[in-house]
């Protein structure tokens, strides 16, 4: 892939922490907080600007990759002067929860608005299962010898007619070699595979075929509405999965997601577009979770001041964010290792 795509990619998912961090600057701005900066990227900073009568420095830092909001009296450990309107510290427990709240769902709520113009830009891709041609791709059926383009028959000789009789046929037998019946070419060929996975989970690693089909507006509006909860739903379920040790654990990390976003950047815009929709409806769903650190931690601890009816230590709040920040930069730290030794 060209430097370009490579880019794209990066800026578009720039694009996503921006407006993730825009949820938050409005809700602070609306409330009346003090926003003392707003950040593009992070690093030596290039390029600054400070609007007259505006109290927010506007700045983009040297890796425009992630964004943040510098919000007067979050950090506890500055000087806060308890009767500044303008401080996070003293707005009310509504005001800073909805602050909160609204950087994962400014995210989830942008993820229709690409989905929406990405599916009038490059349609929608409608699958192909009556035909029970398969795509395949690196995995078991690749090593048995299976190729794109083979019209699955039957499996261990029982005949399939459609994706979910496969699906089923196969996966009861994760580790152990089933015999699939495929026609090429006007032949009947038998191909030994050994599905992967465990405890009836198990995969060969083929999909459908698609082919493209233009939406008009009406239809894409309703598309992109229903997209993202199904998106979130689907994760939901998969991590599900991996709790109840059905599913190994599969994270990428910034490499990764670089080099899957500018995968789809190359296929093309309106392709990009909606794989940008998926992954925002991602982010904010994942910013939810009630982990120190995420958007989610800081709710659960607004949570409990809610219910003891008090405000909690915020330095002792502040030391668990940063225990969870850690953890997360080692994780992403191991994965972006895996990631770049990996390829």
């Amino acid at each position: 892939m060209s430097i370009a795509i490579y880019l794209v990619a990066i800026l578009g998912l720039a694009v996503l922490m921006v407006v993730h961090e825009t949820g938050h600057y409005v809700a602070a701005r609306r409330f009346g907080m003090r926003v003392v900066r707003f950040s593009i990227g992070f690093g030596p900073t290039v390029w600054r600007h400070q609007p007259k009568e505006s109290e927010t420095v506007y700045q983009v830092a040297l890796i425009p990759f992630l964004a943040y909001v510098q919000i007067a009296g979050m950090n506890p450990y500055e000087e806060t002067d308890p009767r500044d309107p303008g401080s996070y510290a003293n707005a009310s427990l509504w005001a800073r929860a909805v602050t909160i709240a609204a950087g994962p769902l400014t995210n989830y709520f942008f993820a229709s608005i690409l989905i929406f113009f990405g599916l009038l830009i490059g349609g929608k891709e409608v699958p192909e299962d009556a035909t029970m041609r398969v795509v395949v791709e690196a995995g078991p059926a690749l090593v048995a010898g299976m190729a794109t383009g083979d019209r699955v028959l039957s499996v261990n000789g029982e005949d399939v007619h459609n994706w979910k009789e496969l699906r089923k046929a196969v996966s009861v037998h994760p580790g152990e070699p089933v015999d699939i019946a495929v026609e090429r070419g006007g032949q009947t060929l038998h191909k030994t595979v050994t599905p992967e996975g465990d405890k009836g989970e198990g995969l060969i690693h083929v999909r459908m075929p698609t082919h493209v089909e233009p939406v008009t507006v009406p239809e894409a509006a309703r598309m992109s509405v229903v997209a993202p909860p199904l998106f979130v739903y689907e994760n939901v379920l998969a991590i599900g999965r991996v709790l109840a040790g059905k599913e190994k654990l599969q994270v990428n990390g910034p490499v990764g997601i670089v080099k899957e976003t500018a995968k789809q950047a190359r296929i093309g815009p309106g392709v990009l577009l909606q794989f940008l929709g998926m992954l925002s409806a991602y982010l904010g769903a994942f910013n939810l979770l009630p982990f120190p650190a995420l958007d989610g931690g800081r709710l659960l601890f607004l949570g409990a001041e809610a219910v003891s009816r008090r405000k909690l230590d915020a330095k002792i709040e502040a030391r668990v964010h940063a225990v969870g920040l850690l953890m997360l930069l080692t994780l992403i730290a191991f994965v972006t290792y895996a990631d770049v030794i990996s390829k």
